[in-house]
């Protein structure tokens, strides 16, 4: 992608009519994968001229302690309802929580839950790193989470989804092949990177429990209604051609002990429905992989 480019042209064109049909195993007309974030916030980051970390000054105990929550307890629970309905994870993680909480991670690793890098910490921003900077990071990722979990990571969200103009060719040219850093689709997608093959999987924001709660300020049953009507769209419209649905999550948001039960009956629905293929990213990207036509 240049800078200043009225096109970034990362991925071509493709009318949602039209498309060449993807189907899912078994028959089924939506992939649904969920995405809980596991993740680290430094209570006083270094400083960056272009995003402040927290809303107060630092330290900020409010915002930090509230984020905590998930490491501490609401994982636990969030995790629980996932796992009680069938549902793997493909965690968003903050490769530190690592060090951190090694517990949260090692829980996730026992529920045979995929890994894919968020980068650090939650708290580093992507804007004005150079190249060196930005290659570092993406190799900590890789050997940090190997080391915790004997996974490779295969995909990447970009720390507080901050990027710069090279982020998708770099995490191509070390070997990942899913994104879910575009938003522009409800169907997997290719990008165009300088080398290797990079495929962009969709990662809701309009779904994320972030938006939901932050910026919808929606409540908990809300949350879980918005869940089911997402899902009734996409198995209905992916008889058609597969779609996909993503179900973004943060403990310390879905797992509070008011909107668990809501999320519960939501994932319930969902896998009762037949529709759904519920599966992790990886196996969603691979699937689709197998139907693409071989480059040229």
């Amino acid at each position: 992608m240049q800078p200043g480019a009225t096109d970034p042209g990362l991925y071509d064109y493709h009318p949602y009519r039209g498309r060449t049909p993807v189907r899912w195993p078994g028959g089924k007309t939506v992939a649904v994968w969920v995405a809980p974030n596991l993740e680290y916030y430094e209570i006083d980051p270094p400083p960056h001229p272009q995003r402040k970390a927290w809303a107060r000054p630092a330290p900020d105990v409010v915002g930090f302690a509230h984020r905590d929550h998930s490491n501490r307890v609401s994982h636990w629970r969030m995790a629980d309802v996932m796992t009680k309905h069938g549902f793997p994870g493909s965690v968003s993680l903050s490769v530190a929580l690592c060090q951190h909480h090694p517990e949260v991670v090692a829980d996730a690793n026992a529920r045979g839950w995929e890994f894919f890098s968020h980068g650090i910490y939650n708290t580093r921003y992507a804007y004005n790193m150079s190249e060196e900077q930005e290659r570092a990071i993406i190799e900590d990722s890789i050997r940090t989470v190997r080391e915790a979990t004997g996974q490779t990571i295969r995909g990447w969200l970009a720390p507080a989804l901050t990027h710069t103009v090279r982020t998708l060719d770099l995490i191509a040219d070390y070997g990942l092949d899913y994104t879910c850093d575009l938003y522009h689709d409800d169907q997997v997608q290719e990008v165009k990177v300088a080398r290797g093959q990079l495929a962009s999987i969709p990662y809701s924001l309009e779904v994320n429990d972030h938006y939901g709660f932050f910026v919808y300020n929606m409540s908990g049953r809300d949350y879980a209604d918005a869940l089911v009507r997402q899902y009734e769209r996409l198995a209905a419209e992916g008889a058609a051609s597969g779609t996909v649905m993503c179900i973004p999550l943060h403990g310390y948001l879905i797992g509070q002990p008011h909107r668990i039960g809501a999320f519960d009956a939501a994932l319930k629905h969902i896998a009762a429905d037949g529709r759904a293929w519920i599966a992790r990213a990886g196996d969603i990207v691979d699937a689709w992989r197998a139907q693409q036509a071989p480059p040229q």
